[in-house]
């Protein structure tokens, strides 16, 4: 709606006072007008109004069509599941693609020159300053993993000279550990509405159940191998946006997650190496029964609500929940951080060389 006054050019728009109740009056009464001779098209059966209703259903019913496709289907049994995991090629929560495109799945003979060729390329359109570290550990990459002890040996790519810890103090990433643990209550609420929906029989939609010697283990992913699942952050709004303040996560490489991670009562993971030195794990306790452990290069460590724990899982590890059925799952949410000592400009050619789909 426009004021009369505003059609001629060379007059100046009425300011916001009594002049304005006239125009008003004549809007309100158009408006009247308007919805009156609608009401008389459909009394006579107008065509047009007729055509224009039958278009507006039919997108009505178009747009719940799409609607009704975004609900969550049946699952099957979480108990039939658990023994086709591995033929799956789901080992220790992972699946294994063995995709020529995936870094992380992919276990090739080409990975080192594939990573080499990124380095090239990164180092063409910015610089080769600050890369000594990354460039010997792509040249001897296949000497450093199999030279590693076996306390610590990272399935896809180590970077040399990095100081080599199972865990890490609070203050190794202080400002994210603060974030998390000041936002408890709202994670713990978005977990709990998630956590409504599991029943005895089926594994809600978004939820990914992972390959374990006993138990069950699921996890929800909000970032996963550095992709947004935009479906579940939808479902954790609060939870997405806090990963936005956080300073050191990684969310632009195939080594960065965050996801929540459960374990039923009875539940052992089986002992594994993670992907990377270049990280470092937080798990942020949620729910945290008694007898539950983790356990970093041969050192164990238990979670507390509230409270952030931080392990470098490029080490040997397991966890587990042996604690009573009536005490309820274990709760972590777990989101990745970069290795303290991982330079800036270290962090943007890791992004770069490892950038999914890259």
């Amino acid at each position: 709606w426009v004021p009369p006054s505003s059609a001629r050019t060379d007059r100046p728009l009425p300011t916001m006072s009594l002049e304005w109740l006239p125009a008003w009056s004549w809007s309100l009464d158009g408006l009247r007008d308007f919805i009156a001779a609608g009401i008389q098209s459909f009394r006579d059966c107008d065509g047009g109004a007729l055509a224009a209703v039958g278009c507006l259903l039919l997108l009505f019913v178009w747009y719940c069509y799409h609607v009704g496709r975004e609900q969550p289907r049946a699952y099957a049994s979480v108990t039939a599941l658990m023994p086709g995991a591995e033929a799956n090629g789901v080992q220790n929560g992972f699946v294994y693609c063995h995709a020529p495109e995936c870094v992380r799945c992919s276990q090739h003979d080409g990975l080192n020159q594939k990573l080499y060729h990124n380095l090239q390329e990164y180092a063409k359109r910015y610089s080769w300053s600050g890369m000594g570290r990354i460039h010997k550990g792509i040249r001897e990459q296949g000497r450093y993993l199999n030279s590693r002890p076996s306390i610590q040996k990272p399935e896809v790519f180590f970077l040399p000279d990095l100081p080599t810890a199972p865990y890490f103090s609070r203050d190794a990433q202080k400002h994210d550990v603060e974030v998390l643990e000041r936002n408890f209550q709202t994670i713990l609420c978005e977990f709990e509405t998630l956590y409504k929906a599991f029943s005895n029989c089926s594994l809600p939609q978004g939820w990914k159940m992972n390959s374990t010697p006993s138990g069950e283990w699921f996890t929800f992913y909000l970032v996963n191998q550095g992709m947004c699942v935009p479906r579940n952050c939808r479902r954790c709004p609060r939870t997405y946006r806090l990963l936005g303040s956080l300073r050191t996560c990684i969310g632009n490489n195939v080594f960065g997650n965050a996801c929540i991670s459960v374990l039923s009562p009875g539940t052992v993971i089986a002992e594994h190496y993670g992907p990377t030195n270049i990280r470092i794990r937080c798990h942020l306790g949620l729910k945290t029964p008694s007898n539950c452990e983790l356990v970093v290069g041969g050192e164990p460590q238990c979670w507390a609500e509230g409270r952030c724990l931080l392990f470098d899982d490029s080490f040997l590890h397991t966890a587990f929940h042996e604690g009573p059925p009536e005490e309820g799952p274990r709760v972590v949410f777990m989101v990745d951080l970069w290795h303290p000592n991982v330079a800036a400009a270290e962090r943007q050619a890791l992004d770069f060389i490892f950038a999914p789909g890259r």
